[in-house]
């Protein structure tokens, strides 16, 4: 996916307006896919401005260390991913950036935090459709962004567990609701594959692949106390909370993480940032 397909209007002397392209986004690719290097309000207004757009549709999706590895093992998500616009999520890929480019990333816009601030930060009303997670962590969640962002309107889809075999119904039901913005937790690598294989910007302008967003919102799982947000170390919280469920993810998926990193830079020695 283009960095930025959108366009600014210019006025010239003689009144004829005139399209001028915006300046494209820069990017830092982490193990050869291209992820957007963007401060908290650059990536903001990038997200605003894909929204009141009228043409095209635009699909996000975030690269940590985890989904990095899942990358490196499945050229299918690659692919997909490929046509995202991704965006940087951890301490993870701000190491690997920092080795492979020497640099490290603007600023850290996982979905957790990047979502909720979307939601404030824009005043539009919008649609926003919520698909994914267990149906009581949905209506949680969609309570909850009702209290914290009530201009916006929340509409449940459906929870995670429906016939993927056949969604149309699905997808009707997503269609029929005119949805300005999608947020589908389902897991990676199957929210992302399910959200390429099957939406159109029919469905709706933005799609947002979440993951465990809505069991954050919906308080189902608890944030890292600040503190330790600050330290880029939510992941040890998280692997206290959940060990056997997450240990693989982090005691055995971050050294696989590093181990690709190195390999990679060993075979294009040069760090050139894009």
């Amino acid at each position: 996916m283009p960095a930025s397909s959108s366009t600014a209007l210019k006025q010239p002397v003689d009144g004829a307006p005139q399209l001028v392209p915006e300046k494209p986004v820069p990017v830092l690719p982490i193990l050869g896919m291209p992820v957007h290097d963007l401060g908290w309000n650059q990536a903001l207004a990038l997200l605003e401005r894909k929204l009141v757009s009228r043409d095209g549709f635009t699909h996000i999706a975030f690269l940590n260390a985890n989904n990095a590895n899942v990358m490196v093992r499945d050229p299918e998500y690659r692919d997909v991913l490929s046509r995202c616009l991704v965006l940087p999520d951890g301490i993870g890929v701000d190491v690997a950036a920092q080795f492979l480019h020497g640099g490290r990333f603007t600023a850290n816009l996982n979905g957790t935090d990047f979502v909720p601030a979307a939601l404030t930060f824009i005043s539009k009303p919008l649609r926003v459709g919520l698909l994914g997670a267990t149906s009581e962590v949905l209506q949680a969640a969609a309570r909850n962004f009702r209290k914290r962002t009530p201009w916006h309107d929340f509409i449940e889809i459906s929870d995670g567990y429906f016939d993927r075999a056949d969604p149309q119904v699905i997808l009707n039901r997503i269609e029929d609701a005119r949805i300005d913005l999608l947020l589908v937790a389902m897991g990676t690598p199957l929210q992302e594959k399910w959200v390429d294989r099957h939406l159109t910007a029919e469905h709706a302008r933005v799609v947002i692949s979440v993951g465990a967003l809505l069991d954050f919102v919906s308080g189902r799982v608890a944030r890292a106390p600040g503190w330790i947000r600050q330290l880029r170390s939510e992941w040890l919280f998280r692997l206290w909370l959940e060990p056997s469920r997450l240990w693989r993810r982090y005691v055995l998926g971050i050294p696989v993480f590093l181990g690709h990193v190195i390999r990679h830079r060993l075979r294009q020695p040069d760090p050139t940032p894009t």
